[in-house]
Protein backbone atom coordinates (compact mmCIF):
# COMPACT_ATOMS: atom_id res chain seq x y z
CA UNK A 1 0.00 0.00 0.00
CA UNK A 2 1.29 3.16 -1.25
CA UNK A 3 1.26 6.04 1.20
CA UNK A 4 2.52 9.65 1.33
CA UNK A 5 2.59 11.51 3.94
CA UNK A 6 3.03 15.84 3.56
CA UNK A 7 4.27 18.02 6.07
CA UNK A 8 5.69 21.17 6.89
CA UNK A 9 2.65 23.88 5.91
CA UNK A 10 1.83 26.78 8.29
CA UNK A 11 1.26 30.14 7.90
CA UNK A 12 4.34 32.31 7.20
CA UNK A 13 4.77 36.09 6.38
CA UNK A 14 5.64 37.28 2.36
CA UNK A 15 9.38 36.89 2.40
CA UNK A 16 9.23 34.35 4.01
CA UNK A 17 10.82 30.69 3.95
CA UNK A 18 9.10 26.81 4.20
CA UNK A 19 10.71 23.11 3.48
CA UNK A 20 7.76 20.75 2.68
CA UNK A 21 8.26 17.52 3.11
CA UNK A 22 6.71 14.20 1.91
CA UNK A 23 7.71 10.13 3.11
CA UNK A 24 6.71 7.83 0.88
CA UNK A 25 6.31 4.35 1.57
CA UNK A 26 4.81 0.95 -0.27
CA UNK A 27 6.50 1.29 -3.53
CA UNK A 28 10.35 1.11 -5.12
CA UNK A 29 10.89 5.23 -4.22
CA UNK A 30 14.28 5.75 -6.44
CA UNK A 31 12.79 4.13 -9.74
CA UNK A 32 9.83 7.16 -9.64
CA UNK A 33 10.05 10.56 -10.50
CA UNK A 34 8.22 12.31 -8.03
CA UNK A 35 6.55 15.50 -7.88
CA UNK A 36 4.97 18.82 -5.99
CA UNK A 37 1.36 20.57 -6.91
CA UNK A 38 -0.43 23.13 -5.30
CA UNK A 39 -4.06 23.63 -5.33
CA UNK A 40 -5.61 27.38 -4.01
CA UNK A 41 -9.54 27.87 -3.07
CA UNK A 42 -12.09 27.96 -6.25
CA UNK A 43 -8.63 26.63 -8.56
CA UNK A 44 -7.47 23.61 -10.68
CA UNK A 45 -4.65 21.45 -9.33
CA UNK A 46 -1.66 23.18 -10.82
CA UNK A 47 1.83 21.91 -11.55
CA UNK A 48 4.61 22.89 -9.21
CA UNK A 49 7.98 20.91 -9.58
CA UNK A 50 9.30 17.17 -10.22
CA UNK A 51 12.41 15.56 -9.52
CA UNK A 52 13.27 12.86 -11.78
CA UNK A 53 13.75 9.20 -10.45
CA UNK A 54 17.85 9.73 -11.12
CA UNK A 55 17.29 12.77 -8.51
CA UNK A 56 19.01 14.67 -11.88
CA UNK A 57 16.58 16.39 -14.05
CA UNK A 58 14.22 18.68 -12.08
CA UNK A 59 11.15 21.02 -13.95
CA UNK A 60 9.24 24.09 -11.77
CA UNK A 61 6.03 26.07 -12.96
CA UNK A 62 7.57 29.50 -14.08
CA UNK A 63 6.05 31.27 -11.10
CA UNK A 64 8.22 29.52 -8.76
CA UNK A 65 11.75 29.30 -10.79
CA UNK A 66 14.04 31.16 -9.10
CA UNK A 67 12.40 30.73 -5.63
CA UNK A 68 11.68 27.39 -4.73
CA UNK A 69 13.87 24.27 -5.11
CA UNK A 70 12.75 20.24 -5.22
CA UNK A 71 15.18 17.54 -4.12
CA UNK A 72 14.64 14.23 -3.05
CA UNK A 73 16.87 11.91 0.00
CA UNK A 74 16.44 8.29 -1.19
CA UNK A 75 17.96 7.07 1.68
CA UNK A 76 14.87 8.47 3.30
CA UNK A 77 12.32 7.92 0.64
CA UNK A 78 11.32 11.47 1.34
CA UNK A 79 10.96 14.37 -0.71
CA UNK A 80 11.53 17.98 -0.45
CA UNK A 81 10.23 21.51 -2.00
CA UNK A 82 12.24 24.39 -0.42
CA UNK A 83 10.55 27.61 -0.85
CA UNK A 84 11.55 30.77 -0.23
CA UNK A 85 10.32 34.26 -0.65
CA UNK A 86 7.13 33.43 -0.52
CA UNK A 87 4.63 35.57 -1.73
CA UNK A 88 0.53 35.36 -1.19
CA UNK A 89 -0.12 34.24 -4.70
CA UNK A 90 1.72 30.74 -3.33
CA UNK A 91 -1.13 30.14 -1.03
CA UNK A 92 -2.40 26.54 -1.51
CA UNK A 93 -2.79 23.28 -0.53
CA UNK A 94 0.70 21.71 -1.57
CA UNK A 95 0.50 17.90 -2.62
CA UNK A 96 3.17 15.46 -3.64
CA UNK A 97 2.74 13.18 -6.01
CA UNK A 98 4.41 10.02 -7.37
CA UNK A 99 4.51 9.36 -11.15
CA UNK A 100 2.43 6.22 -13.01
CA UNK A 101 5.69 4.69 -14.70
CA UNK A 102 8.79 3.18 -13.33
CA UNK A 103 12.29 4.85 -14.81
CA UNK A 104 10.21 7.22 -17.09
CA UNK A 105 12.73 9.66 -19.19
CA UNK A 106 10.21 12.34 -19.58
CA UNK A 107 8.84 14.50 -16.51
CA UNK A 108 5.36 15.43 -17.13
CA UNK A 109 3.22 18.12 -15.53
CA UNK A 110 -0.51 17.00 -15.59
CA UNK A 111 -2.03 15.39 -12.48
CA UNK A 112 -3.65 12.63 -14.40
CA UNK A 113 0.06 11.49 -14.75
CA UNK A 114 0.37 10.97 -11.28
CA UNK A 115 -0.84 7.40 -10.01
CA UNK A 116 -0.58 8.18 -5.70
CA UNK A 117 -1.02 11.20 -3.90
CA UNK A 118 -0.78 12.36 -0.48
CA UNK A 119 -3.04 14.48 1.67
CA UNK A 120 -2.10 18.05 1.29
CA UNK A 121 -0.28 20.07 3.83
CA UNK A 122 -1.74 23.85 4.23
CA UNK A 123 0.49 26.82 3.15
CA UNK A 124 -0.41 30.34 3.77
CA UNK A 125 1.33 33.84 2.72
CA UNK A 126 0.09 36.50 4.48
CA UNK A 127 0.76 39.95 3.22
Amino acid sequence: QVQLVESGGRLVQAGGSLRLSCAASGLPFTTHTMAWFRQAPGKEREFVAAISWSGGPRNYVDAVKGRFTIFRDNDKNTVYLQMNSLQPEDTAVYYCAVDQSRFASNIYLSPSDYEYWGQGTQVTVSS
